[in-house]
């Protein structure tokens, strides 16, 4: 009996030594893996040089973001977890707060959302006081934006009214066209990390959950300084954003349309070789989608997007009902036909009819980047911009310039088909060319994989930062 215990000790002892062992040799491979598809995207982001220093112009908007563990915030002022989540369109209570944050938290969908009890929002305010790991940041979409464009070579020309304090954080080659302000508006950024817990609900990824109670940039009041600087400026590209502070905004009769007929109308009047991008956010108001399509999104050379954004369009431009929670990781089999079915409606003889059409769609999701481009259209060094799009993504997610593979992951499927209908072609993701480019039609579609941070140190403005950085190297 001894010699056969000596026995079972030596199996289990070999067993646990071989499961070791091809462990190891399993993470070995995978960081490998990790550093070939590292080394191939950065090599594929330096393929192009920027020879000159573009210019271009972004508006809207501009605040404070105060942004907080969301777990923490809310536990300190006194916010219980809902059973009950509930897809509110604007919140005016704290039980209505509850259930907002229930709704999108467990599938991690990012959300931003007015408050229009601005008690319930100095309390929120206030709560973040003494609570660890609390930044204080520049936020809103052009300042976010005019920065990652600045940082990557641009002059930007941006449409915003700041504080001195914050107009001292912005890049160098900047320029506001507003007068400081004494004041600026504030916004609360609720994050969260993978696996974070709220009462029962798990959230399945990492994710932010922004309020606040602003009532400047909803009306762009930084537009008609905008518009007198504009045309001197004569800028390649406009970008324009911020445009889901108008969701559920209290306006006055007419106003909405009164303030998107004149941004529209600066839009209408640039020269036919400046180049417009729309960045899209989380709309929920069918009134203002509706708005935003007949004013805005038709009037555009070039729409970005997240794995949210995209479906709510889709559904809108199709006439459903607007798709407040998608898939939080989707195929890019599935992402590609829907990106199609946009691109064609957009491009149908019913909506075209100015000087602009969409030539270009930018989809960033968590786990890759995907872009179309019109064959023979402006947009240039498509390969290259899905690669910096994939690598910025990282670089922001994360806090850092540097990208460490030890503190990254890959989700992308090993492979994946071009299309959900049957029989579609299957493209293998190789590590040492993980962008894949190929044509279709009259355009062209590239996918690259996302080194997905493993380590958050923000996510609040990486759409913004994904965008930008990859628009500067297709102008």
């Amino acid at each position: 009996m001894g010699h056969g215990l000596k026995c079972g000790v030596a199996i289990s002892f070999c067993a646990v030594f071989m499961a070791y062992w091809y462990r190891q040799q399993v993470d070995r491979e995978l960081d490998s893996r990790l550093e070939t598809v590292l080394s191939s995207l950065l090599k594929a982001e330096r393929k192009v040089d920027l020879n000159r220093r573009p210019r271009v112009a972004v508006g809207f908007g501009g605040c404070l973001d105060i942004v907080a563990d969301g777990i923490a915030l809310l536990n300190k002022a006194g916010i219980k977890p809902s059973r009950n989540p509930v897809h509110h369109n604007y919140i005016t209570s704290e039980e209505q707060l509850a259930e907002s944050f229930a709704y999108f938290f467990p599938s991690g969908a990012a959300s931003e959302r007015f408050i229009s009890n601005g008690t319930l929002f100095r309390k929120l305010v206030k709560a973040t006081q003494g609570l660890p790991r609390v930044r204080w940041s520049l936020g809103g979409n052009a300042p976010v934006m005019a920065n990652r464009l600045a940082q990557e070579g641009c002059e930007v020309l941006m449409g915003s009214r700041l504080t001195p304090d914050l107009i001292e954080v912005l890049q160098e080659h900047v320029t506001v066209t507003s007068k400081p302000v004494d004041e600026t508006d504030i916004h609360l950024i609720l994050e969260y990390s993978s696996g974070s817990k709220w009462g029962q609900l798990v959230s399945r990824r990492a994710n932010r959950f922004i309020v606040h109670s602003d009532i400047s940039n909803p009306v762009l009041e930084s537009l008609e300084d905008f518009q007198t600087q504009f045309k001197q400026f004569n800028p390649s590209l406009l970008v324009v954003g911020g445009l889901q502070m108008m969701d559920n905004f209290p306006f006055r009769p007419g106003q909405l349309e009164e303030r998107l007929k004149l941004l529209r109308d600066l839009m209408l009047s640039v020269d036919s070789t400046t180049r417009i991008h729309f960045e899209m956010a989380s709309f929920v108001d069918d009134t203002l989608l509706n708005n935003l399509f007949t004013y805005i999104i038709t009037n555009v050379d070039s729409l970005g997007m997240n794995e949210q954004e995209l479906p709510n369009l889709l559904s809108m431009l199709k006439g459903a009902n607007i798709t407040v929670l998608s898939d939080p990781y989707p195929r890019v089999a599935s992402i590609l036909d829907q990106m199609r079915d946009v691109y064609r409606i957009l491009n149908s003889q019913e909506i075209m009819g100015t000087q602009h059409k969409l030539t270009r769609l930018h989809v960033h999701t968590l786990a890759f980047q995907a872009i179309i481009i019109a064959k023979g259209s402006f947009w240039r060094n498509t390969m290259s911009a899905t690669a910096k799009a994939s690598l910025t993504a990282n670089r922001h997610v994360c806090g850092s310039p540097n990208i460490d593979p030890t503190k990254a992951k890959l989700i992308m499927d090993d492979s994946f088909s071009v299309s959900r209908e049957q029989g579609s072609k299957k493209i293998p993701l190789k590590e040492n060319r993980p962008v894949s480019c190929w044509e279709e039609h009259d355009y062209e579609i590239c996918v690259a994989p996302v080194l997905v941070c493993t380590e958050v140190y923000q996510t609040v403005g990486g759409g913004d930062n994904i965008s930008a950085a990859s628009l500067v190297l297709q102008i």
